[in-house]
């Protein structure tokens, strides 16, 4: 995309920045802020539809959920949370986009102690099209192996959108990328099938949809979402411990995501599949289902 290559530090309009909207190129913080230097910092990414924040209750709230097993509070309630959003988007003049959220330790305290710091929040929405290329709808995407593994949920925040996650997450993506394959499945620590860097996991094994229990990585919003979409077609979804060798059984795969929306897999490593009917299916379904919560939002 095009867009992607302008940095995102010099763009035209506003970003709503703790309680207001600044000039884009204006909402800055300093480098000696505690998020910077202790990943101490939550964030959502959310879709717009026709300039509706699809689902947006749902990451206000996970936002919120998020700060607090970081052990902060955000000091804006739900509701605000939620218009800070939509005057990001209105601002910016955003019809299909994406918005993101986020809130951070400030630069008050230095160090791994951070209970003096102030808690801030940004929101910032920009125009942007599918995650991956455009065909990857057609035709899938290709996939490699991460060599991080998904940690458990004693040794890090696995329940919280927090942005240390992330770290293992970038650093797979470019490796695979490297070797020519648009993103990486991970493991857990256990050896299971966990996600890929930025979106969840389904198989289509035998008509039946299987999906890994997502207990140290996010249950995601678009993941239940589609479960959803999935049910309400009579197709059986059956959450559980998922073993990679258990992919030679798989006809079908896609990922899910707020980015990823519905995209299909058509190779993991040495497993081969083709996007077919059930994974079409759930796609119309899940552009029909964002479109009507638009126009619902505009009647």
């Amino acid at each position: 995309m095009a867009a992607s290559l302008i940095p995102y530090d010099d763009r035209d309009g506003s970003i709503w920045f703790d309680g207001k909207l600044v000039p884009w190129r204006d909402a800055k913080i300093h480098v000696l802020t505690h998020a910077l230097h202790y990943a101490s910092a939550v964030f959502e990414g959310a879709r717009a539809y026709g300039g509706t924040i699809f689902k947006l209750r749902d990451h206000a709230q996970r936002l919120i959920d998020s700060g607090r097993v970081l052990g902060f509070e955000i000091p804006w309630a739900r509701d605000q949370i939620e218009a800070a959003c939509n005057a990001a988007v209105k601002a910016q003049n955003i019809k299909d986009g994406y918005v993101r959220p986020i809130a951070w330790r400030g630069p008050e305290q230095m160090g791994v102690s951070a209970q003096a710091t102030k808690i801030h929040m940004a929101v910032a929405a920009w125009d942007w099209g599918t995650y991956f290329a455009p065909e990857a709808r057609l035709k899938g995407i290709r996939m490699t192996w991460a060599k991080w593994a998904r940690p458990a949920p004693n040794t890090a925040p696995t329940k919280a959108k927090a942005t240390g996650l992330y770290m293992i997450c970038t650093m797979s993506k470019h490796a695979a990328e490297a070797e020519g394959y648009e993103d990486a499945l991970m493991l857990d620590w256990r050896g299971q099938l966990a996600e890929a860097t930025g979106a969840n996991l389904f198989l289509n094994i035998d008509g039946t949809l299987h999906t890994p229990t997502p207990d140290c990585f996010l249950d995601g919003i678009t993941r239940r979402h589609v479960i959803g979409l999935a049910r309400a077609r009579k197709i059986k979804v059956v959450e559980r411990v998922i073993m990679p060798d258990e992919l030679s059984k798989a006809q079908e795969v896609f990922l899910t995501g707020s980015a990823a929306e519905i995209t299909p897999v058509r190779e993991i490593s040495q497993y081969k599949f083709t996007p077919g009917a059930m994974t079409k299916q759930l796609i119309e379904d899940f552009d029909r289902s964002v479109r009507a919560a638009e126009k619902a939002t505009a009647a």
